[in-house]
């Protein structure tokens, strides 16, 4: 049997010389690919995996997005911990956070559900159009300062300094979890 699997090939030379299985999203965008190759493949019916390696990623700079909701934080500088578990009725507890301008949290996220979660911040139009690639590319693997995603019963954290004040988003981007709603956000209040 033979399975035909539509692939677009596209070579990228890596600045640092330093192959990452991580994925770095201050360098690409999710472009869906426009010009697809043909290749075969031979007695195989697995869906193949998202590999970033294979479509365009000069346009989209998440770089300048992230330092719009704040930055990476110190982990020397932590001010507060914030204990954040997500679960399978697609919600976040607690789902609104207050912190001060220039404050450094550390999240400590919980996944309490079966399914694969995540917790990325962001603005509105960022969290959207990232879940809609998503959507696309289920099987995408992130290495950002401000998301962290979890197979079931897992932790992980997030050092974040929360630099201007307003409202920071987060959502869940898993496919379809950002639809049912699993979203919160953190009110950063001017410190006076």
């Amino acid at each position: 049997m033979v399975v035909t699997v539509m692939v677009r090939v596209v070579t990228q030379e890596s600045t640092t010389g330093q192959e990452s299985a991580a994925h770095d999203h201050s360098i690409h965008d999710h472009v869906a690919p426009s010009a697809p190759v043909v290749a075969q493949a031979s007695n195989t019916s697995a869906t193949p995996s998202h590999d970033h390696s294979a479509h365009d990623h000069s346009a989209h700079d998440h770089g300048t997005q992230v330092s719009a909701i704040g930055q990476a934080g110190d982990p020397a500088k932590v001010e507060r911990v914030i204990h954040v578990t997500m679960d399978d009725t697609m919600r976040y507890e607690p789902s609104s956070i207050n912190v001060k301008e220039g404050e450094t949290v550390l999240l400590i996220v919980e996944n309490k559900g079966q399914l694969k979660h995540e917790l990325t911040l962001g603005d509105p139009a960022f969290l959207k159009e990232h879940a809609a690639q998503m959507l696309k590319f289920p099987n995408m693997e992130h290495n950002d300062p401000n998301m962290v995603a979890l197979e079931a019963g897992a932790k992980g954290e997030i050092i974040w300094q929360f630099t201007q004040a307003g409202t920071v988003d987060f959502a869940c981007l898993q496919p379809g979890h950002f639809e049912a709603g699993m979203r919160g956000a953190v009110t950063v209040k001017k410190d006076s």
